[in-house]
């Protein structure tokens, strides 16, 4: 099984999301990276991490808060 990997920008680019709201849901909690490189420090997100902004988003359209959806995706 292939495992993809995607930097910042690459789930920005698929999510939609700007990086400065990927990085602001990093600082809440929301989305994890799943690595970091330690050579550049990049961190290093997957297919797990769109799915989570997809619920993010789903949530969002349902007026749940930032706080609000943290308890639910946990």
């Amino acid at each position: 099984m292939v495992r993809e990997l995607y930097l910042i920008k690459d789930v920005a680019v698929r999510s939609g999301y700007s990086i400065h709201t990927l990085k602001f849901y990093l600082k809440l909690g929301l989305i994890k990276e799943v690595s970091r490189s330690p050579a550049t420090n990049f961190r290093y997100f997957n297919n797990g991490t769109l799915e989570t902004l997809k619920k993010i988003h789903s949530l969002r359209l349902q007026k749940k808060s930032l706080t609000e959806i943290k308890k639910i995706i946990g």
